[in-house]
């Protein structure tokens, strides 16, 4: 009884990061109704510490390259790896929710991306979704972790997702969408027909982390505003790496069309879950047939009602029971393309 009520007040005292993205987007968690509304100061980045202990993770660096890399790790590295990978202006913090069922039975992996959370990149370093895709990959072999790697990804991090499993179709056990980014036929949002949009996403000052939070999300968790400020600070600390990376979004929408994009979906050999929201206002669900019809092997898509842009914390308990089943569902499955090049 005793450890379920110290969980259940780590549990309120949980706090995730924001996540922009759309194509990319998103935004993020709900801290505790624990906090009071009078408290002047807190110690967020203790109350992150504290929420990643919860969720069975810890913190860790690698140096890669010209990128230094700052991750979360749980679970047993004998079970199973999933890297879990977060959207526009967010961070890894996003995902505590969800690791925290998941750590339990898998090895679980989430990095902070380039320029994102506390990862730290050069000035003029290139944020362009395929390069992103390449260091991810760097890190993935450094951490030793490519054989059988199960991958999910929100928003942003969905689409550099498929980029991954597209370019390494041996190495990808399974594939997790969740409100994903992309070049699709039905793309109806302006958010997805012009990535500039999502500058008006952009936490940029005090009082527009509101304004954002009602586009991403259908049903805010409550935050407290001690917490909510300090979210916002850091927002807005991001801001102008943020810019950068809606530049290059819009640059990726000038390189691909939804014809080529659709090709390079094509290419992706792994199993797909795909899971959207009905009210989701940034990558609108009838993508949900556009990527099901171009996937080699997708699973029966999940739609959640009631849930915005930002299920991984409207929603957690839902997208980490669903992502489970499926998960069990893929693990002893054979790799299609391997078996066409071992039956030759």
């Amino acid at each position: 009884m005793l450890h379920l009520l110290t969980q259940k007040v780590l549990q309120t005292l949980t706090t995730s990061m924001l996540v922009l993205a759309a194509s990319t987007t998103l935004l993020w968690s709900t801290p505790s109704s624990a906090l009071t509304e009078t408290a002047e100061y807190i110690d967020y980045q203790k109350i992150l510490q504290e929420e990643r202990a919860w969720a069975g993770l810890s913190t860790k660096k690698i140096r890669i390259g010209d990128v230094i890399w700052s991750y979360s790790e749980g679970g047993s590295k004998t079970k199973p790896t999933i890297l879990l990978i977060h959207g526009l202006a967010s961070s890894r913090d996003t995902w505590n929710e969800v690791a925290h069922q998941l750590t339990p039975y898998y090895h679980v992996i989430i990095p902070d991306l380039p320029s994102s959370g506390s990862t730290v990149v050069p000035t003029n370093f290139d944020l362009s979704v395929p390069n992103v895709t390449e260091q991810l990959r760097r890190f993935v072999e450094a951490a030793h972790i490519q054989d059988k790697l199960n991958i999910a990804g929100h928003s942003l991090g969905g689409s550099i997702a498929m980029f991954y499993a597209a370019q390494y179709p041996f190495d990808t056990q399974s594939l997790f969408l969740i409100s994903s980014g992309g070049l699709f036929q039905n793309n109806n949002t302006n958010y997805l027909k012009n990535p500039i949009y999502l500058k008006q996403l952009l936490v940029s000052q005090p009082g527009d982390l509101d304004f954002v939070l009602k586009k991403v999300m259908y049903s805010p968790p409550f935050t407290s505003s001690v917490i909510k400020r300090e979210q916002e600070k850091i927002l807005i600390s991001h801001a102008s790496e943020t810019v950068k990376i809606i530049n290059q979004i819009n640059e990726l929408n000038k390189l691909y069309t939804p014809s080529s994009f659709a090709k390079m979906v094509k290419e992706i050999e792994a199993p797909t879950l795909i899971l959207w929201e009905k009210q989701d206002q940034i990558v609108n669900i009838e993508v949900v047939q556009d990527l099901k019809g171009l996937l080699k092997r997708p699973e029966t898509p999940i739609i959640l009602n009631n849930v915005g842009h930002m299920p991984i914390l409207e929603a957690p308990e839902r997208v980490s029971m669903s992502y489970l089943s499926f998960l069990e569902k893929t693990q002893h499955q054979n790799h299609s393309l391997s078996e066409h090049y071992m039956n030759k």
